[in-house]
């Protein structure tokens, strides 16, 4: 894997978590405001859409640079519009970088089978 790559990787794990987040702040939110007096939807949606919005751009340059199929780009893409999803989305994330680094290591090394 390329430095592109690994970056657009990494950048992708990065909004994946604070997006997750964000969403389930947007749902709780959503219940205060129909139950309290209380209302930070506005504020709290347009987090949440400009960390969306950064999350689809980072997941295009991702599947881009990593030449993902269409089942793991999709399986990522729906992981970002599920509540919880951005939480699995980095762990799964990670370990493919996490996997992308010792594979690295080792050709350089000159294991085989690597």
């Amino acid at each position: 894997m390329d430095l592109k790559t690994a970056t657009a990787i990494r950048r992708l794990r990065l909004v994946s978590a604070p997006e997750a987040i964000s969403f389930l702040l947007l749902l709780v939110c959503s219940v205060l405001k129909r139950t309290t007096d209380f209302n930070a939807v506005p504020v709290m949606g347009a987090v949440h859409g400009g960390l969306f919005v950064l999350y689809v751009i980072f997941w295009a340059d991702a599947w881009n640079r990593a030449k993902w199929s269409l089942k793991t780009a999709a399986l990522y893409f729906v992981l970002s519009v599920l509540p919880a999803g951005g939480f699995f989305a980095e762990r799964k994330l990670r370990r493919e970088a996490e996997d992308a680094v010792i594979a690295t290591r080792a050709r350089k090394e000159g294991v085989v089978g690597a």
